[in-house]
């Protein structure tokens, strides 16, 4: 009997071993798939010089709350963002949102959160004390224009910008076409550099009316105080969600999360939203899934269906 417990003991000793070792190498692997160093990246939404050095501020209060670590740094596209993340050289990219559904469909994207903005009050185009995770597309005409609504674009000339743009291009040509109105063939579009360029163009008289995001008019309100007085809205369109923050798909799930709490908590600090506001014109953050952006996928599809 004696003989019979020593064995049992030695057996369960083995065995309490191979456990201790199976937890310790689980950990192990666990801790071995955590980032040990982060690189973020974003498209500069200004001078890209000045744009980068405005990045490393970011650079430290993200290290501080992750452990580890972060290198940021600015792409000149964002289809050079995208096959950054794709070769794994970048973890996190800020991606607005026709690009995050690119990078999602390259497998070289998750959405991680989704950016906060002041909204817009209309009539009038000023903004409010609340945060907001979606904005909207406008087309803009002269105040004494004979354009009084969509269905008058017909044969008008209308500043745009680039095909991936979801308020200058991908909603209003989407919308309108789905209403009977196809821009593509049935306007002259002028592309343009800039949603405050666009709405000049109309105030200037260079093209009939503008596709930008509402309300552009306030970017120009220091070159041209009276803009809102000459630059009306004729059309807005459904809500739009607003850019990402994205992470690679083989960033564990552990530290998306202690990522999200960390650029969550360095928005809501004075020095924190200052900064991003001033990098990319954000103010807070909230958790995102990928649904939330099938609504571009739907609007893509349609303006990508059009030849010019």
């Amino acid at each position: 009997m004696k003989k019979f417990k020593k064995v049992l003991v030695s057996a369960l000793a083995i065995v309490g071993i191979f456990a201790l070792s199976a937890c310790s190498n689980k950990k192990e692997t666990k801790s071995s798939n955590m980032p040990k160093s982060l690189n973020v990246q974003f498209v500069p939404s200004d001078a890209s010089g000045r744009m980068e050095g405005e990045g490393k501020p970011l650079e430290k209060m993200l290290s501080k709350r992750l452990g580890i670590p972060v290198h940021v740094t600015t792409s000149t596209d964002n289809n050079a963002e995208i096959e950054a993340m794709k070769s794994k050289k970048v973890d996190v990219g800020f991606l607005a949102a026709d690009a995050y559904v690119q990078a999602h469909k390259q497998h070289a994207a998750d959405v991680l959160l989704q950016s906060e903005r002041y909204g817009i009050k209309e009539p009038g185009g000023t903004w409010t004390k609340k945060l907001v995770h979606t904005l909207r597309a406008e087309i803009v005409v002269k105040k004494n224009s004979k354009i009084k609504s969509w269905k008058d674009l017909k044969g008008k000339s209308i500043s745009i910008q680039s095909p991936t743009s979801t308020t200058g291009y991908i909603f209003p040509v989407a919308e309108l076409k789905e209403k009977g109105l196809d821009v593509t063939k049935e306007c002259k579009l002028v592309t343009v550099n800039g949603h405050d360029t666009a709405v000049l163009n109309v105030m200037s008289g260079d093209t009939d009316a503008a596709f930008v995001f509402e309300d552009a008019r306030n970017k120009v309100l220091h070159d041209a105080p009276n803009i809102k007085e000459k630059v009306v809205p004729i059309y807005f369109t459904t809500p739009i969600p607003n850019d990402t923050i994205s992470v690679r798909p083989d960033i564990p799930q552990a530290f998306r999360k202690k990522l999200a709490k960390a650029f969550i908590d360095i928005s809501k600090t004075k020095d924190g939203q200052k900064l991003i506001q001033k990098m990319y014109d954000q103010y807070g953050y909230r958790a995102a899934k990928d649904s939330d952006y099938n609504i571009v996928r739907k609007y893509e599809k349609i303006a990508q269906s059009l030849k010019k």
